[in-house]
């Protein structure tokens, strides 16, 4: 059977920890899914529990990422290579509800490009976490909802719903971590595509240690916060943009796109997704196409 949905979900040294959220997941997703479970290189703990569990259920893929180290890679790697019309990006921490990507992907089918998990509207919840990226996220969250009407007032959470054929028309340009989830919903956004939210209680994760590198990635998410409040965009218009922003020529002239960091190693490798298309044909060709 077809899978509805691909479920992404990025890992880093899990161990066995990933075996009850994997659980929980395919205990909730009622949907014909497959679960890609991307992990960077092959002594990842976790891909000694990742082959076991595939051996017992199909529906679960481990999938080494060939772009690049990082969660930024794993989600490019894995949304490029999903083969639903519908992506979820989920963690493995067991932190976000899985009972919820039934519902996200139904609303991708029913015509948003992104439906997002919120934390900070009516319903929603967030247990746990540090305190500054708790305060910043809400910040930036409420701000957006406000300021730019972008259709969530959770930009920032990284478990949404997209159509995978979306993100392929406008392509990803983050390399460092989960800036992601920001990044395309500010293209639907100054494309003047449907993003839609449900609340969600995001839960600390119980095992292990997060990830998340608040320093290191905190500039990137400044840039795709910035780059929110641009003026509408064709998307001839927005692959000039990251063109030009590849290439390394000069800030466009209204409001700077983001600049790809990308690593020497991969750069060679690893070309800006999406075709550079132009005009008002692929404008509607992207609008057509990610309704689908």
């Amino acid at each position: 059977m077809t899978p509805r949905v691909s479920v992404v979900m990025p890992v880093y040294n899990e161990g066995d920890a990933i075996v009850p959220v994997l659980d929980r997941l395919l205990e909730s997703v009622v949907l014909p899914c497959e679960i890609m479970v991307i992990y960077d290189f092959d002594g990842d703990s976790t891909v000694p529990s990742l082959v076991a569990y595939a051996e017992k259920d199909a529906r679960v893929r481990p999938v080494r990422n060939t772009y690049g180290r990082g969660p930024a890679n794993a989600i490019r790697f894995g949304i490029e290579h999903a083969v639903a019309p519908v992506t979820v990006v989920t963690m493995a921490d067991g932190s976000d509800d899985p009972r919820q990507i039934d519902e996200l992907a139904r609303l991708v089918d029913r015509g948003v490009v992104v439906a997002a998990a919120s934390r900070y509207m009516p319903g929603g919840q967030q247990v746990g976490g540090p305190l500054v990226k708790r305060v910043l996220s809400r910040a930036a969250g409420r701000s957006l909802s406000v300021l730019t009407r972008i259709g969530t007032r959770d930009a920032t959470n990284s478990f949404k719903a997209y159509s995978t054929s979306f993100v392929r028309n406008v392509g990803i340009d983050s390399r460092s971590g989960f800036e992601i989830g920001l990044e395309l919903t500010a293209k639907a956004r100054r494309l003047g595509l449907p993003v839609a939210e449900i609340p969600t209680i995001w839960l600390d994760r119980a095992l292990g240690e997060s990830n998340f590198d608040l320093a290191r990635w905190l500039p990137e998410y400044l840039q795709w916060y910035r780059f929110a409040f641009g003026r509408r965009l064709t998307v001839g218009e927005l692959q000039a943009l990251r063109h030009t922003a590849g290439s390394g020529g000069p800030g466009p002239r209204n409001g700077s796109y983001p600049r790809p960091r990308v690593p020497k190693a991969e750069s060679a490798k690893a070309p800006l997704e999406g075709g550079a298309q132009t005009g008002s044909a692929a404008s509607a060709e992207a609008l057509t196409d990610s309704k689908e």
